[in-house]
């Protein structure tokens, strides 16, 4: 498989998604889901390159009653074409475009509903959408990535700045989600608490009277 290193550039787009991740979440009701994926991606042609997307979320995965669809549009006026989903299992859909060159590369029981598009093509840039519904989360997850493909690799001396950068952004990225997790579920909690002691007040209230 080959490896692509990415520039200066791109590498600082990377790095902005542990940032954007956690305003997004600190932003939302403790109650939603949050997607996590980054906000552009640069592939060079002809290379198998990872499409990472993963969500959060205080209910465990229900297999069941989770799904997840991915989808591609050449621009954001043109229309979706749904090429993977999941219900009950994953599930590659005949695509024109990809034909079996896309692959399921995550883990569901890790939150993880990555895809590698192999032997990237110049066709395929353009965005992709990973849609994510976890029951009882009520909220559907979205994340939007820009494709861009190259048709040549940056110059050396990025790439090794690349490789260092890019080994750090896949750690902070975990802990970033972990740590999202545990303190949406702990608001939850003590939300559920509150809302017990009122109800107890309440009826002590209304026995008095």
């Amino acid at each position: 498989m080959h490896m692509l290193h990415f520039g200066k550039a791109q590498w600082a787009s990377a790095l902005k998604l542990p940032c954007v991740a956690l305003v997004i979440f600190l932003a939302c009701p403790v109650n939603s889901m949050d997607v996590l994926v980054p906000p552009q991606i640069y592939a060079l042609n002809g290379t198998d390159v990872r499409i990472p997307c993963a969500f959060t979320s205080c209910y465990k995965l229900d297999p069941s009653k989770f799904a997840m669809n991915w989808t591609y549009q050449e621009t954001s006026n043109s229309t979706e074409k749904m090429f993977m989903t999941y219900k009950n299992k994953i599930t590659p859909l005949k695509s024109s475009r990809f034909g079996d060159r896309v692959l399921f590369s995550g883990n569901l029981d890790k939150n993880d509903l990555s895809i590698t598009i192999l032997d990237v093509q110049l066709t395929d840039e353009g965005i992709y959408n990973c849609y994510v519904r976890n029951p009882p989360d009520r909220i559907q997850g979205h994340g939007t990535i820009q494709f861009v493909v190259l048709t040549e690799l940056p110059p050396p001396r990025d790439s090794t700045i690349a490789v260092a950068i890019g080994a750090s952004v896949g750690g902070i990225l975990a802990l970033l989600i972990l740590s999202m997790v545990v303190v949406k579920c702990i608001r939850r909690h003590k939300n559920q608490e509150l809302i017990s002691d009122d109800e107890v007040s309440n009826a002590k209230g209304k026995r008095k009277v």
